[in-house]
């Protein structure tokens, strides 16, 4: 997932970040509501986690604007101290889709974010991946071609995810950093370093090659043997 933190608490923010970064999803952040506003509609975002007391923009403006006037609906996960029911219900009018109150288990966080991205997204509800021979557990993070397991590190998961989940399209370049790396964009020179990485684990040691280069454009994983496209 990509995941967008409006938090003003630093500590809180960097908790969260830190603990959904090491789960392999991507993060950004914002410490107040204007803030998280515009990114929100900068960019696109698989979910939102959103403080209810922030500067600027409260969280229950920031979740109208993006429903109302910017008819944003990505799923709202709302983080407050409050813990009034007047006040989770005035969180659900103005369209968050769940509420957690603080103090709160990181774990939860997590299982309550993939619940909401899923219903609002149900092509991302299967949890295996699969093209030919190669299989990708995105709950126990475990891949695997024609029953070998494959180590990759955390970037060439995310990597693997992004084009198994939108196969047999091509994702750009430009995707794919967005997708690892958001806005904090890396060298010119690390996509293809990590592309050449998964290549070496997933289709140098097998028959037929599954990533695919679309020169000047980006990549594509496509099992060919399974489709009536010319090698």
């Amino acid at each position: 997932m990509r995941v967008l933190i409006i938090e003003d608490n630093p500590d809180i923010a960097a908790n969260l970040g830190d603990f959904l970064d090491d789960r392999g999803h991507t993060v950004d952040f914002a410490a107040d509501g204007t803030t998280g506003l515009n990114l929100a509609l900068k960019h696109e975002y698989d979910a939102i986690v959103l403080d209810l007391s922030l500067p600027g923009l409260d969280g229950l403006e920031v979740c109208s604007r993006l429903r109302d006037e910017a008819h944003k609906h990505l799923p709202i996960l709302m983080l407050t101290a409050r813990d009034q029911l007047e006040d989770k219900l005035e969180g659900f009018r103005r369209g968050a889709d769940d509420y957690l109150v603080k103090p709160f288990e990181l774990q939860e966080v997590e299982a309550r974010l993939e619940v909401i991205t899923r219903r609002a997204n149900p092509s991302l509800q299967t949890r295996q991946l699969t093209i030919g021979d190669l299989h990708y557990d995105l709950d126990t993070l475990i891949v695997a071609r024609d029953n070998d397991h494959i180590d990759l590190n955390p970037i060439g998961l995310k990597i693997l995810e992004c084009l198994m989940r939108a196969s047999p399209r091509v994702v750009t370049r430009a995707e794919i950093e967005a997708h690892v790396w958001g806005d904090e964009l890396p060298d010119s020179d690390s996509l293809r370093v990590h592309i050449h990485s998964l290549r070496a684990a997933i289709d140098k040691p097998y028959p037929s090659a599954l990533i695919q280069t679309r020169h000047g454009i980006g990549y594509r994983m496509v099992d060919l043997h399974a489709t009536d496209e010319p090698e």
